[in-house]
Parts: structure tokens; C-alpha cells; sequence
């Protein structure tokens, strides 16, 4: 896409497929599904999406008729914007979909006070730094996405507790979250995967998550 740059409130990520799309989807606020996006129809992106998730989409042309636009909502899109050099009409939508969206100012879901304070969170090897959102395993940096983070830390917060996996969803996601619980257990493997042990992150089957014990020299891998 060439046009001006997206105001500085909106953090830009771009994937350059819609498998890439369809796999880290559930990162994200809001998604603009370029029509012009190799590999798949951004309608059928878009329907996809929808049956696991309720984030908010807006398709980027063809919306040149009432077929187009039509076709595009009953995919699941939000809007359809004109894919053109002016970004003043999907600012707009931007903004009129999140205002929907989230009532809450998105990434505000009631963080810890530990969070709030920018307190340093330690679990013997493990270190998660609220401020600059940096992560360490035996002093080595962890590379994780934005949700993967934000639930690494809700679990290092409070490791005690048991997290349920709705107070999860509420906290990481958005209360409002109606997309498939799935996307909790997917970044749970991540996590582990991430971490180097399955044992860093105690389930209770059908209950959720709390941080597990620090790992044992030889513990088993994530499956």
C-alpha cells in the first residue's frame, strides 16, 4: 500500500500472506485484509477468521458497488473501505471500529499492580520487565508476541493463583472476547514452546493456568 503513514496511536504490523494472517490473527486489535494479498480471497481470510474470533475487520477493496460491500459484510467484515492514496476515509473507519469495539481503551484490561508499577517480575531464571516489555530466560532474551507477553505476565503477577481461563481471556484479550477459547491454548503452547519446558505452566484441566515451578535440570519439553 503507498500512502501517508497511520497516526502514531496505532501500533503497524504487516504479514505478507494470508496464511501469515490466518496464524497470528489472534495478536491484534483490529486487522485490514488487503484484497490484493497473495494466496487466498480476502473474503475468505475474513470468513475464517470469523469463525474463531470476534476482532474487528475491515476489508481493503474492490468496495466499488453495493455487491462488493455486501459481499464483504457477509463475511464478517466490520467495513469496507476503497483501497486508494487517501486514508482519510479508513482513519475514520478505524477509529469508529475500535470505538466500537472495545469501550475500554484497548491494552488496559485492568493490569496488575505489579504491572502498573513497572516492577521487574522474577521466577528464578525468568525475568519480565514491564516497562520496556523485554523478557529474559537465563539472562538470554525471549522473543514473544504482544498476547504472549501480556499472559506471561499476568501468570508471574499472581503465580499463586489460578488463573481461570475466562479471567484470562477478560484480562489478555478483551472482556468482550466471543472468538474460540482455542487461541488461549494455542499461546499456552507458544509460551512453553518459547520457555524451553511444558513445566513452566501448571493446567488444571478445565479450570485454567497458573505459573508452574521452575524447571528441574533435564525437565521434560513442551509436546
Amino acid at each position: 500500500m503507498h500512502h501517508p503513514p497511520l497516526p502514531a496511536k496505532y501500533f503497524v504490523i504487516s504479514v505478507p500472506t494470508s496464511a501469515q494472517a490466518l496464524e497470528n490473527f489472534g495478536d491484534f486489535d483490529l486487522l485490514l485484509l488487503d484484497s490484493s494479498t497473495p494466496g487466498m480471497d480476502s473474503r475468505e481470510v475474513c470468513k475464517r477468521i470469523r469463525d474463531q474470533a470476534s476482532v474487528p475487520i475491515i476489508i481493503l477493496g474492490p468496495c466499488v458497488n453495493e455487491i462488493d460491500r455486501v459481499l464483504a459484510l457477509n463475511a464478517g467484515a466490520d467495513y469496507c473501505v476503497v483501497k486508494s492514496d487517501s486514508l482519510h476515509e479508513l482513519q475514520a473507519s478505524m477509529d469508529a471500529v475500535m470505538r466500537r469495539s472495545y469501550p475500554c481503551p484497548v491494552g488496559q484490561n485492568s493490569p496488575g499492580a505489579a504491572a502498573q508499577a513497572g516492577e521487574v517480575l522474577v521466577a528464578g531464571p525468568l525475568r519480565l520487565n514491564p516497562r520496556n516489555r523485554d523478557v529474559t530466560l537465563h539472562g538470554r532474551p525471549v522473543r514473544l508476541t504482544p498476547k504472549e507477553f501480556d499472559l506471561l505476565a499476568m501468570l508471574m503477577e499472581d503465580p499463586e493463583t489460578l488463573h481461570t481461563r475466562k479471567a484470562i481471556i477478560a484480562r489478555v484479550w478483551n472482556e468482550h472476547w466471543f472468538g474460540s477459547t482455542r487461541t488461549l491454548d494455542v499461546h499456552i503452547g507458544a509460551l512453553r514452546q518459547k520457555l524451553g519446558s511444558y513445566d513452566w505452566i501448571e493446567t488444571k484441566r478445565g479450570i485454567g493456568f497458573r505459573l508452574g515451578t521452575v524447571p528441574s535440570p533435564g525437565a521434560r519439553d513442551s509436546p
